[in-house]
């Protein structure tokens, strides 16, 4: 584990390959009942680069009305897949967190796709961390401080690479600048159809709901 920031800790090859493999076999079935969908911007209704959907009790999603959690899907109107049995241990063995993660966020990165500097604040719980899994290829993330205007740095995240943002890093500024070209020698799942070639899947594991305190 490397912590990059107070916080923000780094877990390099968290899923080894056989685990790569059989998380993205569980995504391609989620992807098959829950197709990849494409947000907007609120108010502008600009669409996002990156496709998305969603899978646990609530997914997140983005339009014209705004960012927001619902329980249904935006396009079928149906209820989000069950988050495969790999996500949720992952949550148990790294997030510290008493309670369940409520969402799981799955992005579709393409080659040349990127994801500007935005802070995950749509939740009621900051006190349960973000965690997300990498799967593809590397991505180079770029993370700052509080402020959109804090100083930046960046780090490349490889296909089964884990990372935590929590406590003084739970609420940073944070995007993807590029995906960089797969390296030939490196081991790489067969990832979903879904996902273009030379691309990358992102879960993104949330706990919503204000978690409750003895």
């Amino acid at each position: 584990m490397i912590e990059l920031a107070p916080g923000l800790l780094h877990h390099p090859g968290y899923l080894d390959a056989g685990a790569q493999g059989a998380l993205a076999a569980g995504l391609a079935a989620i992807l098959r009942e829950a197709p990849p969908f494409t947000p907007t911007m609120p108010r502008t209704g600009k669409p996002f680069s990156v496709r998305m959907t969603n899978c646990g009790p609530l997914g997140w999603v983005s339009d014209r009305a705004g960012y927001r959690y619902q329980a249904t899907h935006p396009e079928t109107g149906r209820p989000w897949p069950a988050m495969p049995d790999a996500v949720t241990r992952a949550w148990a063995d790294l997030a510290s967190c008493p309670a369940e993660p409520e969402a799981c966020l799955v992005n579709l990165y393409a080659p040349g796709t990127r994801m500007g500097l935005h802070q995950d604040r749509d939740e009621d719980e900051f006190a349960a961390p973000v965690l997300s899994l990498s799967l593809g290829a590397t991505a180079l993330f770029r993370y700052g401080g509080l402020t959109r205007g804090a100083p930046t740095r960046s780090v490349r995240l490889d296909s089964g690479d884990a990372l935590v943002m929590a406590g003084p890093s739970r609420l940073i500024f944070h995007g993807v600048d590029r995906i960089l070209s797969p390296d030939l020698l490196a081991p790489m799942p067969a990832l979903p159809e879904a996902v273009p070639a030379g691309g990358r899947l992102n879960l993104t594991l949330r706990r919503v709901s204000a978690i409750r305190r003895a």
